[in-house]
């Protein structure tokens, strides 16, 4: 049981610690973005007691889509590159479509 929780430890290691570099904390910064997403809708259906989703929700998936695309251009990831491209899509329409929603209209 030592010996298995001693190689655990090393892969613990080895992925987290020897793999440490400015691309990795870029990533886990993206992907707290990205999380941070599903806590403010969470936080905002539970303040309206109905499933809601805020403009923040849409800012934290382009910030944190944004940062995971350059990651994975980085690691030359394409399941991500592709999944991360077609999402940042979808992102920038949904504000496009909420910025025009909330235009005031102007004099006639």
């Amino acid at each position: 049981m030592a010996d298995l929780f001693a190689q655990f430890a090393g892969w613990l290691h080895d992925v987290f610690v020897k793999q440490l570099d400015f691309w990795v904390i870029l990533g886990f910064v993206a992907q707290l973005m990205f999380t941070m997403r599903f806590i403010v809708q969470w936080l905002a259906s539970e303040k309206a007691k109905a499933s809601v989703i805020p403009v923040a929700f849409w800012v934290f998936s382009l910030g944190g889509g944004f940062l995971l695309l350059i990651y994975s251009i980085a690691r030359q990831d394409p399941v991500f590159i592709a999944g991360q491209g077609l999402g940042l899509l979808i992102y920038i329409r949904n504000l496009m479509l909420i910025r025009k929603s909330t235009k005031q209209p102007g004099p006639e």
